[in-house]
């Protein structure tokens, strides 16, 4: 069987085929939905705008990470860490149906800002890759521990009652962990101050907002 080798414009066009899935909310997910069988408990009106506030976050965070790791691979310099990388935004796609399911569920949307989110996060992987394979793999496992942390507490803020986002951001949580480790193993290097406190701050900023736009 002949493998086609795809030319710069067919690997253009299909980043700009993942771009607007992510954008639109319309990925399909290769893994069942963590809430599956678990059934919608009742909940007001502000615990139910509350969790689809923190769903929208997790959700806009997932475009980021589709983005970052796009933006990582695209210019990655080891053939075998480009495919760990496309590897890891196939379980981030996941995690992407997965929130854009349950924002539907709670009656909401995603972030209006999605578009900004997915452009810039996209940018900074690709900034991340040009630096070199340990920093960019390092750029995933501080990443991910940041992600992880604000999953944790997330999961903290639900309504008691929402089991099936409870589920989801569970299911995140441990996948986020095994990718840091994975990146740690493949030559992730820690990154020197003052990026982890940078990385830190753009993702409170987009937390503030994503949960209202």
């Amino acid at each position: 069987m002949t493998v086609r080798t795809l030319s710069p414009l067919d690997r253009l066009l299909a980043g700009c085929e993942r771009a607007l899935e992510a954008i639109a909310g319309s990925p399909q997910a290769h893994r069942p939905s963590p809430a599956v069988g678990i059934a919608e408990t009742d909940m007001d009106d502000a615990e139910r705008r509350h969790a689809a506030g923190l769903m929208r976050i997790n959700h806009t965070g997932e475009v980021c990470a589709q983005a970052l790791y796009f933006g990582q691979a695209a210019l990655a310099r080891n053939a075998d860490n480009r495919q760990h990388l496309l590897h890891a935004a196939v379980e981030e796609t996941d995690h992407l149906a997965w929130c854009a399911e349950r924002l539907q569920q709670l009656d909401s949307r995603p972030s209006l800002l999605n578009p900004l989110w997915y452009a810039g996060s996209y940018a900074i992987g690709a900034a991340a890759a040009l630096a070199g394979d340990p920093v960019s793999l390092g750029f995933v496992v501080e990443t991910e521990r940041q992600v992880e942390a604000h999953l944790a507490e997330h999961l903290e803020k639900l309504p008691a009652q929402d089991e099936r986002s409870r589920a989801v951001l569970t299911q995140m949580q441990s996948d986020e962990i095994r990718h840091a480790q994975a990146a740690q193993q493949r030559g992730g290097i820690e990154l020197p101050f003052p990026l982890p406190q940078l990385m830190h701050a753009s993702s409170m900023l987009m937390k503030t907002v994503a949960y209202r736009v």
